[in-house]
């Protein structure tokens, strides 16, 4: 289904159009093939860069695309609905990007952030360490202050792009405590630098996750983003826009779920009618179309507070919660929907329960969403 889309101007709805179209051409032609050889898919960010997706939400003048979160999101919600590892991808690249578009210096904005925004480079996020996922001020790796820069040594886990990525946005210690962590443009290869093999994960298959290891790897001191123990301060600032986008994810895969189970509904005879016109599937139907309107309904709220000026770290929360466990919700229905054909491979709603799962996972756990919540709610 297409999704009818308020947006703020025609430039808006020509970028929807846009995305639909490579999206159609680009995304939704290859997404079984490479989920289920689990291959990556070479030369598609190139293609989604070329395209000017991978640096919407940054200024013009830094070599972003100036559009609004709320527009941005949209974008990202529609790779989703038809391939949401490469939707992730996205959103963590542009999370990435955010250390030096927003605590760089001007020297570091002009060396980087072209390639960056362009997407002729690529970039992970390194944030989680084997012991420290939601709880990052236990990180562990270390940043220690060398002549020639900082040398770094220690483990990071679960990097999506983890191994293929040109940069990455390093949180390390520098000294101790909340305050001792640092924010580094670390390069995708260095002496030193090396990835585990990836994660065998259930879903996202086509763009691989992987822990890596820095066994004494020297950064140029220019490439320290921020002051010293600016790390966690950078690191929660850029995941309230990353909880974002993951909201989009989740929105966009609920969407292709709802699609697949309204689709195969109206095919499929029961009884000598068609299952959809069964009150009790309809309904089910209906409530899975309930909570994919208002998972984007919540998200674009977050988005429009974030244009705005406005905080929206709560809020930021919330989308991201009611959006992942929504997206969980209907890909589960959608199978149910299918009966015993959703529960073998021969059609997607499978995956897209797979891949819902993680989303309630990463970026913070929803556990860690209601913790964020109810703290706001207590001051």
């Amino acid at each position: 289904m297409t999704v009818e889309r308020l947006l703020p101007n025609q430039d808006a709805a020509d970028l929807i159009d846009l995305t639909r179209e490579i999206a159609d051409k680009e995304l939704a032609r290859r997404v079984d093939e490479h989920e289920r050889a689990e291959t990556y898919p070479a030369g598609l960010f190139a293609t989604l860069g070329e395209a000017g997706l991978l640096g919407l939400p940054y200024p013009e003048e830094q070599g972003g695309g100036g559009q609004p979160y709320e527009v941005y999101l949209q974008v990202i919600e529609e790779l989703a609905m038809r391939w949401a590892a490469v939707a992730v991808a996205t959103s963590v690249h542009t999370l990435a990007c955010f250390p030096v578009a927003t605590y760089g210096s001007a020297e570091q904005r002009a060396r980087w952030l072209p390639d960056m925004l362009a997407g002729r480079i690529i970039g992970g996020y390194s944030l989680s360490e084997p012991q420290a996922g939601s709880d990052a001020g236990a990180l562990a790796c270390k940043a220690e202050r060398v002549p020639d820069g900082y040398r770094v040594t220690g483990n990071k886990a679960w990097i999506t792009h983890g191994g293929i990525a040109d940069f990455y946005a390093l949180f390390a210690r520098t000294g101790t405590g909340s305050r001792g962590i640092s924010c580094f443009l670390a390069p995708g290869r260095a002496d030193g630098l090396t990835f585990g093999r990836p994660e065998e994960k259930m879903g996202l298959h086509a763009v691989p996750t992987t822990a890596a290891h820095y066994d004494g790897v020297l950064l140029e001191p220019d490439r320290l983003i921020g002051e010293e123990g600016q790390g966690l301060q950078i690191a929660f600032s850029a995941l309230d826009s990353g909880r974002l986008g993951i909201a989009a994810c989740a929105t966009g895969l609920a969407q292709a779920a709802l699609d697949e189970a309204v689709a195969y509904a109206k095919e499929r005879r029961t009884f000598g009618k068609k299952i959809i016109d069964h009150q009790g599937l309809g309904f089910l139907l209906a409530d899975m179309a309930a909570g994919v309107d208002s998972a984007r309904a919540t998200y674009l709220d977050a988005a429009r507070r974030r244009d705005a000026g406005l905080p929206y770290s709560r809020q930021a929360s919330v989308a991201k919660l009611v959006a992942t466990d929504t997206a969980m919700k209907v890909t589960t229905d959608a199978v149910q929907v299918f009966g015993g054909y959703g529960y073998t491979r021969e059609f997607r709603v499978e995956r897209y329960m797979r891949e819902a799962k993680i989303m309630q996972i990463f970026e913070g756990t929803n556990q860690i969403q209601r913790l964020v919540i109810s703290r706001h709610l207590a001051k």
